[in-house]
């Protein structure tokens, strides 16, 4: 037989676990933040993101503790922030997940033998690998060879960082042989710099880029930072 003290006791758990479970339900669908929008209201946002500068954007980020800052790994496991950031079209996407799951998920991450304290050798060769940190136009060295093995026509800019980070983030070393290659390819297939994410650029490719854009980029921003602030504060 079971006691008054026991029945109640049970009763009390299982009305704990009923309402630990509703917690949980309430939460996962409080998570996502899009579910609070219309169909139009959430295409309206997703669009409206596109024109939110890096500014604006990283300060939404930071009050969620949504990564957007690089991590290098060191030789003993540890991480450490450095001065690197991601680039528009990865802060965004964790953005959007963030606003349909609720998680602010992991930031990019360098691995460790990837990394070089040092600076690159003066004159490297071909086979030699491109650690991080040694793509800077700073290492002569480093840009001669490159425009060497791409008969004069490298350039630094835009299209060589994305591409070096690209290979750091997955883990590998290129040789400034394949480095090269890489940048070659890129530029010949006009690579893909030109997203959504940018819309100033994706806005003048479809000739939308008037003398008014920058007063239409201020309104859009606007509009979404004031729709985050509604659906996802702080």
């Amino acid at each position: 037989m079971i006691g008054s003290g026991e029945r109640r006791q049970l009763r009390d758990r299982r009305t704990g676990d009923a309402s630990a479970r509703a917690g949980r339900v309430e939460s996962i669908c409080m998570s996502n933040f899009l579910s609070q929008l219309t169909a139009s209201e959430r295409a309206r946002l997703l669009e409206e993101l596109n024109y939110m500068n890096l500014e604006e954007i990283r300060g939404f980020c930071s009050e969620r503790g949504i990564p957007y800052r690089i991590m290098a790994e060191s030789a003993d496991g540890k991480l450490k922030a450095t001065k690197d950031t991601d680039r528009k079209p990865i802060v965004l996407a964790r953005v959007r997940r963030y606003l349909a799951t609720g998680q602010v998920g992991q930031p990019t991450r360098i691995p460790a033998q990837i990394v070089r304290e040092e600076s690159p050798p003066a004159r490297p060769g071909p086979r030699e690998r491109l650690y991080y940190r040694w793509y800077a136009k700073e290492f002569e060295g480093v840009m001669r060879l490159l425009r060497d093995l791409t008969a004069g026509g490298f350039k630094d800019g835009a299209v060589a960082r994305v591409l070096a980070m690209e290979f750091w983030t997955r883990g590998e070393a290129p040789t400034f042989e394949e480095f090269a290659r890489s940048w070659t390819k890129a530029k010949a297939e006009g690579y893909r710099l030109l997203t959504p994410e940018y819309a100033y650029l994706t806005d003048f490719k479809h000739h939308r880029a008037d003398g008014e854009w920058k007063a239409v980029r201020k309104a859009k921003a606007k509009s979404a930072l004031k729709t985050l602030a509604r659906v996802a504060p702080v």
